[in-house]
């Protein structure tokens, strides 16, 4: 067990002083990124497998104990926000539930029964892809989700950081990230966390740039739920068109702040119209742009105003 094993060169740590204390950690973050890079592969497998259970209309799950689960949790929490993938399309299966991730919950990690009842009584099933992450690679809770979602028909993605472990070889696609002892021992919040987080996001990122959530390397489907995110919606536009302030807000307005419709919408397509182009692109700005480019009906040009657009739709 790689992140237990104490390791002669943190030895005496402890006795270092502070600039080659946080030397030696900040070399165990280079020797996280280098773990990940290592493990390419599996990783781009994990996703493109994920993206086909999700292209279907599945859900992403997501599934772990103590700081493995917390940043498991991390991750579903910005897919909203960031990529506007779906809240009710995302479960954490956390161990000890939701207190757990403030605080440490005695033996919760060792609730094998309590995993079992938790992914049936989500109903996962064959359209659903679970992620199931654990430092060790053995904490029983994470094995029995894996194990049971699987049983019901799951895609299921095993991350760890050692190898030969029960998580890996019973998950779909195994991810090994070798990030070796800590400069703790066991502390696998330092160099195994950072390879994980890292994981977590290339994986879940890359799903979602496949489901056509990114466009110009752009965030074409954020959720304006605050202020930021709706003066991001608006550069986002701005950048993508030659539109002035007032047009681009009219659009959003009437896209209910949809972005990619909102671009349609500016590009002189009805709502409907745009709604259903976007339908057929299968949510890929560029395809719907593209087969906008090819039809014999394409507007070119968007009203001076696209309150004027909406008007006459109400006539219509």
């Amino acid at each position: 067990m790689e992140t237990e094993r104490p390791s002669p060169r943190y030895a005496a740590i402890d006795a270092w002083l502070p600039a080659d204390i946080l030397d030696a950690m900040i070399e165990g973050q280079f020797a996280a990124v280098a773990a990940v890079r290592a493990a390419r592969g599996p990783i781009e497998q994990a996703a493109i497998a994920l993206e086909q259970r999700l292209r279907g209309g599945g859900r992403l799950i997501y599934a772990g104990s103590g700081t493995s689960g917390r940043l498991a949790a991390q991750d579903g929490a910005e897919l909203l926000p960031t990529f506007g993938w779906p809240a009710e399309r995302v479960i954490v299966l956390m161990a000890g539930g939701h207190e757990a991730l403030l605080k440490a919950i005695e033996g919760a990690e060792d609730d094998t029964g309590e995993a079992v009842r938790l992914v049936r009584h989500h109903g996962i099933g064959a359209e659903d892809g679970l992620i199931a992450v654990a430092a060790s690679g053995t904490t029983p809770f994470t094995v029995a989700c894996l194990e049971q979602a699987k049983a019901q028909g799951a895609l299921t993605v095993a991350i760890a950081n050692n190898a030969g472990t029960a998580l890996l070889d019973a998950g779909d696609h195994a991810i090994w990230l070798d990030t070796g002892p800590e400069p703790i021992a066991g502390s696998t919040r330092i160099k195994a966390g950072t390879a994980q987080r890292i994981a977590l996001g290339l994986i879940s990122s890359l799903v979602m740039i496949r489901l056509g959530k990114v466009h110009a390397g752009l965030m074409v489907d954020v959720q304006a739920t605050n202020a930021k995110l709706v003066r991001r919606s608006e550069t986002i536009l701005r950048q993508l068109t030659d539109r002035d302030a007032a047009d681009i807000r009219a659009a959003l307005d009437r896209a209910q702040g949809q972005v990619k419709l909102a671009l349609l919408l500016l590009h002189g397509l009805t709502h409907d119209d745009a709604a259903a182009l976007l339908d057929r692109a299968g949510g890929h700005l560029r395809t719907a742009l593209a087969l906008l480019a090819q039809s014999p009906a394409k507007q070119s040009d968007a009203p001076a105003d696209p309150s004027d657009q909406a008007k006459q739709e109400r006539k219509n």
